[in-house]
């Protein structure tokens, strides 16, 4: 009996099978989708849907950082509106899928796909007109440390998505307590991050579940302002660019202390 012939469908079907488990649903050119199933439903165009509204639809000549970028779903639609898109990611799995799909959607050219870690970012020199840090803060150690030095490399706009805890989505607090007037900080409009020792979802790189208002009062702490909350857990920032002069010097000066110049 004569083997089955092998189709461009069933090498297709093969290679998405072979890089899986997959976290991005892509929907290929073939139409074939990577994860179909996918127990959040079809993500990340759900979230790409709420923050798309809020680029501009033409990037041509604009620098994108998309940091955590996972199987590259992002970095498509940004490279599609003709960005320079930097994809960044600590893992190698991820950066397979990416690479493979690009070439699928013959976006290559315009998306130069890093492995690393954000903390690298404050070695860098360069500056990007739009950084997405989608689903990657709960992950970190030092979450406000990687916001600081994201701050350092953003030029006009930061979209951050993140993990949160129930809890206050405005914060009300005064300027300055006493150190006898401590019970404000369990007060409900204080920002507030919980801290995971363990796992939450079988995952021990979730660290850190900030509720909302503690979200956005990190932002503002890194010398970010929140301009616009366009879904659930997703915030577009843009660098404050009236941040009183102390705070940046102290941030700058924090940063230079833990990554000198090489």
């Amino acid at each position: 009996m004569a083997p089955e012939p092998v189709t461009q469908d069933r090498v297709a079907a093969d290679d998405i099978e072979r890089l899986g488990p997959w976290f991005h649903n892509l929907h290929l050119p073939d139409g074939r989708q990577t994860a179909p199933h996918h127990p959040l439903g079809d993500f990340p165009s759900v979230k790409w849907r709420q923050i798309e509204p809020f680029l501009p639809p033409d990037l041509k000549g604009r620098r994108v950082l998309d940091i955590g970028c996972n199987a590259g779903f992002y970095s498509f639609e940004l490279a599609r509106r003709r960005a320079q898109v930097t994809a960044l990611d600590i893992d190698r799995h991820y950066l397979r899928q990416a690479r493979w799909a690009a070439e699928r959607y013959g976006l290559a050219d315009r998306i130069e796909f890093r492995q690393g870690s954000v903390y690298e970012l404050a070695r860098t020199d360069e500056q990007f007109d739009l950084v997405l840090f989608m689903g990657v803060l709960y992950h970190l150690r030092h979450p406000l440390l990687a916001l600081d030095i994201l701050r350092n490399v953003t030029r006009r706009q930061l979209i951050l998505q993140t993990l949160t805890s129930p809890g206050a989505t405005d914060s009300d607090t005064p300027a300055n307590i006493g150190l006898m007037e401590r019970e404000a900080l369990v007060a409900g409009t204080w920002p507030r991050m919980a801290f995971i020792e363990h796992a939450l979802e079988e995952d021990p790189t979730n660290w850190w579940a900030p509720d909302p208002a503690c979200a956005e009062a990190m932002a503002r702490s890194a010398g970010l302002r929140v301009v616009h909350r366009p879904g659930h857990e997703i915030w577009i920032c843009e660098p404050n660019l009236t941040e009183a002069t102390l705070d940046a010097e102290l941030r700058r000066n924090e940063l230079r202390a833990i990554f000198p110049a090489q």
